[in-house]
């Protein structure tokens, strides 16, 4: 019994998919559509665009420069941020954001000191001794889930 209800139920959505192509067919150009959607969706959160605004374009992206300005923006929020070497070796931090913000955290592609996170005082971050590499920071704005998973984060840049 449980086969004919099977075959039954299979014929009824066959008959109930013709009668939707007929009344309401997919659009022709639906998926490239679709997938071009889904590729956007949250596309100027996750990829922020990178404006150099000071110092000499090749020589201060990777590094070289003793001292770096950048800005991103993602168009709701913009993040600037300077770094300079310090005594050390290392570099210091030192960023504004222009929303509210509760926490600013630096990832490093190498991983080497984890995540560090630090609090935003009236739009104001920094950073100290921060070794030399390839990082990333990620502003997690007043209200959005602990994980920051809906933070701005910026794409990733050399000091």
């Amino acid at each position: 019994m449980a086969a004919d209800e099977s075959a039954r139920d299979a014929a009824l959505f066959r008959a109930l998919r013709r009668t939707w192509e007929q009344v309401d067919p997919v659009p022709a150009d639906l998926v490239d559509r679709m997938v071009a959607v889904v590729a956007a969706a949250d596309l100027s959160r996750e990829y922020a665009l990178l404006a150099l605004v000071e110092g000499e374009a090749l020589a201060a992206m990777r590094g070289d420069a003793e001292m770096l300005t950048l800005q991103f923006s993602d168009g709701t929020t913009s993040v600037l941020v300077h770094t300079t070497e310090t005594e050390s070796g290392g570099r210091r931090i030192d960023g504004w954001v222009d929303a509210a913000a509760t926490e600013v955290v630096l990832l490093r592609d190498d991983d080497a000191d984890g995540e560090r996170a630090v609090p935003v005082e009236s739009g104001r971050f920094a950073f100290d001794d921060v070794p030399a590499g390839v990082l990333r920071l990620r502003v997690v704005l007043e209200g959005e889930a602990p994980d920051g998973a809906a933070a701005l984060t910026t794409p990733r840049f050399e000091i």
